[in-house]
């Protein structure tokens, strides 16, 4: 049976009233312009409007069918069977990792599993105490909560929940100035599931109160392979192992970029091909839209341009680099380096940030440090000013 899924919205946050309502609805819309996703990259981590009403279709129900996580997969069956046989909520379970990597995945597998339902929200919508307030004394027994980007909780929601996950109470203040008092509510047993993608920004109060904490790590191309084929099966679209192969290693570890490849080679080749995904189609399909075979865009590839061309390999500092790709520097930061440091493209030092060996290789160039000893030694100098870390 699945679990009853509500997604909540504050009385106090109108302006979000409006995405809540379609999402209940199901609205999906991708719009799609000169061979990419208006207002989107193609290999943006975060999900849109549509990424959230396809995913929740094809999101797996139960644990058995998650695919990938291994660990956490085996530390969660333990976890919930122990708390099914006491006849007792899940204790609260915090989950970190990087964006889509299935987070909200299984927070919903928690409540199908325990057959209770399943309440979502998230951090930044939480703007006053009474908000939260008004959710958890709303909740069911058993129900679980997921707030999602937990870590942007404001610091008043913040108190209250610490003796709501403790002791399943809060404290409510009745009236204003001589008159006002606290009452003190008591709450059914429930479980607060909370997704973050900064783990540092959390705070130790909040982060200690949680029974259960675990890191989601980049899935295997193997990994990925399942997903693809998986979600090629509930989307009704053909899919051999060579295309599934090719949506796969172009995901950047990522299932939620996965499922997004594998719907924009699905509108490639139903435009273009036959219908059917096979390897050749899918690299057409991915060339099409801009993903190459590491999975880098345009963007991805302009940022390494500059690294190795513009600045011929020399340290750059964060803020010269943003200003030379056009981009702010926490976009650079949060948006772009953190798969290109992983792959080895590119190198954050203590004097800027510096092309990899993989990044010559990647764009056929060959680095001037290693082509001769003047370029060796103009690698080793201390920078200008201009490069300087900013």
């Amino acid at each position: 049976m699945s679990p009853r899924r509500e997604v909540l919205v504050p009385t106090g946050d109108p302006a979000a009233a409006p995405a809540a309502d379609a999402a209940v609805a199901g609205a999906s819309r991708a719009v799609v312009h000169a061979g990419g996703l208006e207002g989107q990259r193609a290999v943006e981590l975060s999900a849109d409007e549509g990424d959230e009403n396809v995913e929740t279709g094809i999101r797996p129900r139960r644990l058995a069918e998650f695919v990938g996580q291994s660990a956490v997969r085996s530390h969660l069956e333990v976890v919930l069977e122990a708390a099914r046989r006491r006849g007792q909520p899940v204790d609260h379970l915090l989950f970190a990792g990087p964006p889509g990597l299935g987070k909200t995945t299984l927070a919903g597998i928690v409540a199908a599993e325990m057959g209770a339902g399943l309440r979502v929200t998230s951090g930044p919508a939480l703007a006053r105490g009474g908000d939260i307030a008004a959710l958890l004394s709303d909740m069911q027994p058993s129900d679980v909560l997921f707030i999602d980007e937990i870590h942007r909780l404001n610091r008043a929601v913040e108190e209250i929940l610490y003796p709501a996950m403790e002791d399943y109470q809060i404290d409510v203040v009745i009236g204003k100035g001589p008159a006002a008092r606290s009452v003190r509510l008591e709450l059914p047993p429930f479980t607060l599931v909370g997704a973050t993608t900064r783990t540092g920004l959390l705070t130790g109060p909040l982060r200690d109160r949680f029974g259960f904490i675990e890191t989601l790590e980049l899935y295997s191309t193997v990994e990925l392979e399942q997903i693809v084929h998986r979600s090629a099966r509930l989307l009704g679209v053909a899919c051999d192992d060579a295309g599934a192969a090719e949506i796969a290693r172009r995901s950047r570890g990522t299932p939620r970029l996965a499922i997004r490849l594998l719907r924009r080679v699905r509108d490639y080749v139903e435009v273009k091909g036959d219908g059917a995904i096979s390897g050749a189609s899918a690299r057409e399909g991915c060339a099409h839209f801009g993903v190459d075979e590491l999975g880098l865009d345009g963007l991805d590839k302009r940022l390494l341009h500059v690294l190795c061309v513009g600045f011929a390999g020399r340290p750059v500092g964060l803020t010269t680099l943003a200003m030379s790709v056009g981009e702010e520097p926490e976009t650079i930061e949060d948006v772009y380096e953190p798969y290109l440091v992983q792959s080895g493209l590119v190198m954050r030092t203590p004097r800027g940030r510096v092309p990899g060996p993989a990044a010559w290789t990647h764009l056929g160039l060959t680095d001037p440090a290693l082509a001769d000893d003047v370029g060796a030694a103009r690698r080793d100098e201390q920078p200008p000013t201009l490069f300087a870390e900013g």
